[in-house]
């Protein structure tokens, strides 16, 4: 017997005219420039829903073979918050005194940056993005994945874009080694951690690192035609 196919249906598209493309396009880009990493966080509460929504949103990513191998955490409790900093700040003083090579710490240098990381606790949430390694099937079965870098990778910038364009500031923090977050949020063997966001509101006096993005001319290559076979 064949395997069942999976069913098809219309793709819903909408095209634009060309100036239309543009200016959505303009406008996004002047909204994402703004974008920056906040690691100074006011403690306002957060608008019912727009998490859930920013989410949903991330987990409309592609993925390998339509796994969607990604579990999203999201930490509000104070004590949790803290039990995190706790066991982030013992893995980055690790990191800061002798993990990190001398050429890495140089360019952290301008960030400013140290092992101390009161945004855990200040920011009203943090979102924890596990990356599924496999995936256990309705019988417990062990099943594979495929990609799952790549895939939570993508989710994991939808999800930045999505909370950035509804107005709030977060960061991308990776206290490596990171499992002390699968054991202190009970998740399963499966899911290993990808990456920590603190989300929330700029403190009023929030201050950022004053830095330049490259340029279009060196992130963008125009493939020239092969030339002729000789």
């Amino acid at each position: 017997m064949e395997p069942e196919q999976p069913g098809f249906r219309p793709l819903e598209f909408e095209r634009y005219a060309p100036d239309v493309m543009q200016r959505r396009a303009q406008h996004l880009l002047t909204d994402v420039q703004r974008r920056r990493s906040v690691r100074e966080f006011s403690a306002e509460p957060l608008p019912q829903g727009v998490l859930d929504d920013c989410i949903r949103l991330a987990g409309t990513a592609p993925s390998g073979a339509h796994k969607q191998p990604w579990t999203f955490v999201v930490v509000s409790d104070p004590a949790l918050k803290r039990a995190i900093r706790e066991a982030a700040e013992e893995e980055e003083r690790a990191n800061y005194s002798g993990r990190m090579n001398p050429a890495w710490l140089k360019d952290l240098a301008p960030l400013g940056t140290d092992a101390h990381k009161p945004f855990l606790e200040v920011a009203p949430a943090l979102i924890v993005a596990f990356r599924h390694a496999w995936q256990v099937g309705p019988n417990g079965q062990r099943e594979q994945c495929y990609y799952t870098q790549e895939s939570i990778g993508i989710a994991c910038g939808f999800l930045l874009l999505a909370l950035h364009h509804c107005g709030l500031a977060t960061l991308t923090h990776t206290p490596s080694p990171m499992a002390f977050l699968s054991k202190l949020l009970g998740r399963p063997e499966n899911e290993k951690p990808f990456l920590l966001i603190p989300v929330g509101f700029p403190a009023g006096d929030c201050q950022v690192p004053n830095l330049e993005r490259k340029p279009l001319d060196s992130i963008r290559f125009l493939a020239n035609p092969p030339g002729p076979k000789p």
